[in-house]
């Protein structure tokens, strides 16, 4: 993904909170003028446009060095059964697979176990994923609040023998989201601009 943000990409923001602790803000920029549909998508359950979105989403599986998930706002858990997208269907078509799972806090869309199952479900990366290109359709990338997601990390789970549980050490959620407007919007010159830099 580019060092500096697309003119005209919307940029949305999550507030997290652990055990009623603010931890602090993310800002992503979302992808539109390459899956145009899905950062729709996105962006508009940010908003809760709809009437529904992801405002008080739990974080119901963080993972260090792997990924964070969310974005079930019908049962906030694990087993693919709840969430839906902001169009007709419950899910939709994978749009394309353009964006690469290649780093730290690139932002992605999250399936039922089978393609073309996008709805409201989602990850962020810990890390450089590439076993999820071609299978997850990315989105964005976090460009703000670095700090933040480094800070999310630390309440995931790795089982003894390695295996990936992911279960939560405090209860984290989303306390509030939204799409920033024109004036607050984040310039990103460089690399050091996305890990926190300068504005």
């Amino acid at each position: 993904m580019p060092d500096s943000v697309v003119e005209g990409n919307p940029q949305v923001f999550f507030d997290i909170t652990a055990d009623d602790e603010l931890v602090g803000r993310i800002v992503f920029e979302l992808r539109k003028d390459v899956v145009p549909k899905t950062v729709e998508n996105f962006r508009a359950l940010c908003t809760a446009e709809k009437g529904f979105g992801y405002k008080g989403c739990v974080f119901y599986r963080i993972i260090p060095g792997f990924c964070a998930c969310s974005g079930d706002f019908e049962t906030n858990n694990a087993d693919r059964t709840g969430g839906r997208s902001i169009y007709e269907s419950k899910y939709f078509d994978d749009e394309n697979f353009e964006l690469k799972h290649d780093g730290y806090g690139i932002l992605s869309m999250d399936n039922y176990g089978w393609p073309n199952t996008v709805s409201s479900r989602f990850f962020i990366t810990f890390d450089t994923c590439e076993w999820m290109d071609n299978y997850h359709v990315a989105l964005g990338r976090v460009i703000r609040g670095m700090d933040v997601l480094k800070a999310l990390e630390t309440y995931g789970t790795i089982e003894d023998h390695g295996t990936q549980d992911g279960r939560t050490l405090a209860k984290v959620i989303i306390s509030d989201c939204g799409e920033l407007d024109a004036k607050n919007r984040y310039k990103v010159e460089s690399d050091e601009d996305v890990w926190g830099c300068s504005r």
